[in-house]
């Protein structure tokens, strides 16, 4: 996983509450489990005017032109700015892993379901909860001004507006932690992988038969 430091970013406006995980990336899409390809059907349903299914040549699929993610404007976007209750639904991780290979790395709500939120920071993926009013104001900003995009400080916890607004945001310590270091749930494992073998070399000690081969 990628470290999280600093970066700045256009922003896209999703303008709907309640998004649903299979509204991020539906249920046909589930079959793989290797985090990377499912980009283009990110929103599939809102992106496009046919059915996905696996495996199509997405290139040649008609797209959505009033689905905001089409737009040139927002094409490069990579924070997306969200209503309450974003990625709701059912628990798949697959939705964030969508999400990221798309491109977004902040997601920006006033609220997050809480399975989502918290595959967010297994995945490198920052999800930003402001109050409501502020991600009001920030979709009208974003509206009135083409490439209107924001500064990100993981370290500092802080927005910066193009205006030079530095807006806040709260995070907790060891999450922080995780995103500024590149620390998935299995880096954080091989942390400890030195208490780890000498715990298995105590128990082979205590314990041998446990070790022993099978049928012997």
């Amino acid at each position: 996983m990628e470290k999280f430091r600093t970066f700045t970013g256009i922003v896209a406006p999703l303008d709907r509450p309640n998004v649903d995980t299979d509204a991020i990336i539906p249920k046909q899409f589930l079959k793989s489990i290797r985090r990377t390809g499912f980009g283009p059907n990110l929103f599939d349903q809102w992106r496009y005017l046919d059915e996905g299914q696996p495996g199509q040549d997405h290139s040649r699929r008609p797209l959505n032109p009033d689905f905001v993610l089409n737009q040139p404007r927002y094409r490069d976007a990579q924070i997306l700015l969200a209503r309450e209750n974003f990625g709701c639904g059912s628990s798949r991780e697959h939705a964030v892993w969508a999400l990221a290979d798309y491109g977004f790395k902040v997601i920006i709500a006033p609220s997050f379901a809480d399975i989502f939120y918290n595959n967010c920071f297994k995945n490198g993926l920052l999800p930003i909860v402001l109050d409501a009013d502020t991600v009001d104001r920030l979709f009208h900003a974003v509206a009135a001004r083409e490439g209107y995009a924001l500064t990100v400080d993981l370290a500092a916890q802080t927005l910066t507006t193009p205006d030079g607004e530095v807006i806040p945001f709260e995070i907790d310590a060891f999450r922080k932690h995780r995103l500024l270091e590149g620390l998935d749930d299995i880096a954080l494992t091989l942390q400890h992988a030195g208490e780890i073998r000498a715990y298995e070399e105590r128990r082979r000690r205590e314990a041998p038969w446990l070790f022993a081969p099978v049928g012997k």
